[in-house]
């Protein structure tokens, strides 16, 4: 089959595509082809610099996979030859609490990843996708789906009636701003551009604040919500925005940690004095996710996918990644 792989530190010029052997599944293990795959920040930042990560090399990257189940290995019971399938974030994380040996079973890092046109993965670490789902909309759940699911449910107890603080229109904070509307909140949503709010407007995001005009957005917020500020905050940007996220969040509210974008120093004070809770966020587990996959499903809930590149495209999915400009998902098809 082929792949694309990481085969030095050069960055996306460092993706080759290259024939690679595929084993047949043995016990407990699913063979499935790969029909679509999207990428996130932490994949594009794994091929612009995989040293810096660690990764091992050469490495498939790419943690999300949608797909069709080829064959089964010996002991199989869930899954069967035809059954639409996605793979987890991490191999060896079922359900409960994060644990170490969790973190080396990641896929597109410590484990080759699903950037191919086939994978073999123990059945432990796939999930059935829902019915309704397009292979693209379905290649984007393992990773952002996950991640915002975890962050406002599992960690927050998202209820109807709370207001959230969504940061940006990346694959992670529109599932959250799909998640919130879909369970009854109200949403506030940040980004620089006018033209991303007013889409985010059109989705449900019942208010929206530029942050480039309005670089004191925290303030902006507060007011949004009569000073008692927002139930929880997706929070992707790191050091640079975590305080005005701590001024933003009312009393006893929560934080889920995501992304790492900027940098900046943070007093921890305000934690205290507002008993707010401060969760990091690193995806979920194979339980969250099958939570997840049933919600959507009695929902209806359709992922934003912006834009889609063929296979051999690759690269320039990678580069679009990095303009920065997309809204939702990037999404590498393999099926037409």
């Amino acid at each position: 089959m082929r792949a694309w792989r990481i085969e030095n530190d050069n960055g996306i010029e460092a993706l080759k595509l290259n024939d690679v052997d595929i084993h047949e599944p043995g016990p407990g293990e699913v063979r499935f082809r790969v029909m679509a795959s999207s990428i996130n920040r932490r994949d594009f930042n794994t091929v612009r610099a995989p040293m810096a990560r660690n990764t091992p090399l050469p490495r498939i990257p790419n943690s999300d996979a949608a797909g069709e189940v080829v064959s089964v290995g010996e002991g199989v019971r869930n899954f069967q030859p035809g059954d639409r399938v996605a793979s987890c974030f991490f191999m060896r994380w079922q359900a409960g609490r994060m644990e170490a040996p969790i973190m080396f079973s990641a896929l597109g890092g410590a484990e080759e990843g699903m950037l191919s046109e086939e994978a073999v993965l123990p059945e432990t670490a796939l999930v059935h996708i829902p019915n309704h789902l397009s292979w693209e909309e379905a290649g984007t759940l393992t990773c952002a789906g996950v991640t915002a699911w975890n962050a406002l449910v599992e960690q927050g107890g998202l209820t109807a009636g709370d207001t959230v603080l969504v940061m940006g229109t990346g694959g992670v904070s529109i599932f959250a701003l799909q998640f919130s509307k879909m369970m009854g909140a109200k949403v506030i949503v940040i980004s620089k551009s006018d033209t991303k709010l007013e889409r985010v407007r059109s989705m449900g995001a019942d208010e929206t604040v530029n942050y480039a005009t309005t670089p004191d957005w925290e303030k902006a917020v507060l007011d949004l919500t009569d000073g008692r500020g927002v139930d929880q905050v997706v929070e992707v940007g790191g050091a640079g925005t975590l305080q005005k996220s701590i001024e933003a969040v009312g009393f006893g509210g929560h934080i889920g940690l995501i992304g790492v974008l900027t940098e900046g120093d943070v007093n921890p004070l305000p934690l205290l004095s507002k008993s707010i809770r401060l969760t990091g966020i690193y995806v979920g587990s194979r339980e969250m996710f099958k939570k997840m996959n049933a919600a959507i499903s009695a929902n209806l809930l359709r992922p934003v996918v912006d834009q889609t590149y063929e296979f051999g495209d690759a690269r320039a999915a990678f580069k679009s990644m990095g303009e920065d400009k997309h809204f939702g998902k990037i999404v590498i098809t393999l099926h037409n």
